[in-house]
């Protein structure tokens, strides 16, 4: 998978080739974090209680699915079989830039997903009341 100019860019701040990729447990695609960033989230997940069940399943999930993947000179990644399965990617790929991770969608399960979204801010505005604040 190819990375725009833009995000390539963003990364290189990191000073590191390196990304760690993962699932969503939420849904069905992948997170991409700088390894500097993962770092912190693999922090915060190691400092959960393991007797919990949801920490054990979400360490589990996270944890267990994040491969360390290199970028190369033209700013591709190679996503591994099992990632590129449980994302359900093809040859059309979203990536969504949120801050400091990207997130990796098939593009029919993003076209899905946002209409979804696009359905519930529809019929159910009162989620996003908190959000008034926010100048679109």
């Amino acid at each position: 998978m190819s990375l725009p100019a833009r995000l390539r860019d963003e990364f290189a701040q990191y000073d590191d080739d390196s990304v760690v990729v993962t699932i969503d447990p939420a849904t069905r695609c992948l997170l991409m974090y700088p390894i500097s960033e993962w770092d912190i989230i693999q922090e915060k997940l190691d400092k959960l209680p393991s007797f919990q069940a949801q920490a054990r399943r979400l360490q589990r999930l996270l944890v267990g699915h994040a491969t360390d993947l290199d970028i190369d000179k033209s700013g591709r990644i190679l996503l591994p079989a099992p990632l590129r399965e449980f994302a359900l990617l093809d040859k059309k790929v979203t990536l969504l830039g949120q801050g400091k991770k990207v997130e990796i969608w098939g593009q029919d399960q993003w076209d899905l997903q946002r209409e979804d979204y696009i359905a519930e801010g529809m019929h159910g505005s009162e989620q996003f009341d908190s959000l008034t604040d926010i100048s679109l």
